[in-house]
C-alpha cells in the first residue's frame, strides 16, 4: 500500500520548524524522484540560499565520519544547527548500502539540532549520489546553518563535492600513501582547506610537508585563496576548533569579494544544465523504433547522409 504524504506545503512548514520527521520525509521525496518533487522544490526556493555549505572528501580510512562528528560538536557549541547529508557507497550486486556513517555519529542522534541522513550512492559516481544537490537545498531550506557533506571515500579525479559546496575540505593521513596521492592532480585542486588528520601517527610531518610542496607548485592569482593546511586528532578532538575557525575565514573571505555567489550561481548553473540533460535523455529514450530515427538511420547506412547531419535533424524534429 503507497504511503501517504502530507501536503508539501504543510511538510515545508515544519520542516522549516524544526520537524525533523518532515526533513527526512522531503528528503525521501527527493531520493524517489516523487512526482511531487517538483512542487517540493518550488516550495522550498523561497527559503534556501542561506546554509553555509562544507563539503568533506578523501581517501577511505582518513577518518571523514569520525571528523564530521567532531565537526558537528564544535558547531553546536557555537549554537549553530548542523545538517549532516552522508553518503556510503552502495553495492554493485544488490545496490544496497550499509549506511554506516549514522552508527558513527550516534552521539548526536538525540540532538535536535542535528539532522543526520545517510544517503546510498547508488552506482553514481563522483563521490556523492545524484540527488544531493536537491537534498542540499531541503536542509538550506530547513533552516540549518550548516550542512556537512561527507562524500563516498574518493580518489584522484572523484571530485564531484567541489562543485557542490561553498567549501571543501580534504582529509588526508599519514600512513596511507597520501604523500603520493598528493601528487596527483585531482584530489589536490580541490581542496580550499586541507586537513591531516590522525596527527599523533608517524609520518605526519612527511605528510604535511609533501602537501605543502605540491601547493606551492599551483599558480594561483595574488588575490587569490590560500589553503591553510591545519593537523588534527579527531577521535579525541584535537586542532577540530582551528578547522572551525578556518572555514570561518574562508566563508568571510568569499563573502567579501564575491566568490560565494559566483559559486552559488555555478551550482545553480549546473544543477539546471542536469536537469535539463535528464529531462532530454527521457524524451529521447522513446525514440527506438521511432519512424523519424529509423528512416534517419537507413540515410546513414546508405551513405546519403552523415550521423551528425542526421542527429541535426532529428533534435530540430523534436
Amino acid at each position: 500500500m503507497p504511503r501517504r504524504t502530507a501536503p508539501v506545503a504543510d511538510l515545508v512548514e515544519r520542516a522549516r520548524d524544526g520537524d525533523a520527521r518532515a526533513v527526512a520525509r522531503l528528503i525521501s521525496l527527493v531520493e524517489d524522484e516523487s512526482p511531487l518533487l517538483r512542487e517540493v522544490m518550488a516550495a522550498l526556493a523561497p527559503h534556501a540560499g542561506r546554509a553555509h555549505i562544507v563539503g568533506i572528501t578523501g581517501s577511505p580510512g582518513v577518518g571523514k565520519s569520525t571528523s564530521t562528528s567532531a565537526l558537528v560538536s564544535a558547531y553546536r557549541a557555537t549554537g549553530k544547527r548542523v545538517g549532516v547529508l552522508a553518503v556510503d557507497p552502495s553495492s554493485p550486486f544488490s545496490g544496497g548500502a550499509l549506511l554506516g556513517d549514522r552508527v558513527r555519529m550516534q552521539d548526536h542522534a538525540t540532538d535536535a539540532g542535528v539532522f543526520i541522513r545517510s544517503m546510498a550512492s547508488r552506482g553514481h559516481l563522483g563521490g556523492l549520489a545524484w540527488s544531493t544537490p536537491q537534498a542540499l537545498r531541503v536542509l538550506d531550506a530547513a533552516g540549518f546553518d550548516v550542512v556537512l557533506v561527507e562524500t563516498v571515500g574518493v580518489g584522484q579525479s572523484e571530485v564531484e563535492v567541489a562543485g557542490m559546496a561553498d567549501t571543501t575540505l580534504v582529509l588526508l593521513a599519514p600512513g596511507m600513501g597520501d604523500g603520493i596521492q598528493a601528487a596527483k592532480a585531482g584530489i589536490l585542486e580541490v581542496g580550499d582547506i586541507y586537513v591531516v588528520n590522525k596527527a599523533d601517527r608517524d609520518g605526519v610531518q612527511n605528510v604535511t610537508r609533501d602537501l605543502r610542496a605540491m601547493l606551492a607548485l599551483a599558480e594561483r592569482p595574488p588575490d587569490a585563496w590560500s589553503p591553510p593546511i591545519l593537523k588534527t586528532v579527531a577521535s579525541r578532538n584535537e586542532g577540530v576548533d582551528e578547522v572551525v575557525t578556518a572555514i570561518e575565514d574562508r566563508l568571510t573571505w568569499m563573502r567579501g569579494n564575491g566568490v560565494l555567489v559566483e559559486r552559488r550561481r555555478s551550482r545553480a548553473r549546473d544543477e539546471i544544465e542536469a536537469i535539463a540533460m535528464t529531462a532530454l535523455r527521457a524524451r529521447f529514450s522513446h525514440l527506438h523504433g521511432d519512424a523519424r530515427l529509423d528512416v534517419l538511420a537507413a540515410k546513414v547506412a546508405d551513405g546519403d547522409t552523415d550521423p551528425y547531419a542526421a542527429a541535426d535533424d532529428l533534435i530540430a524534429a523534436l
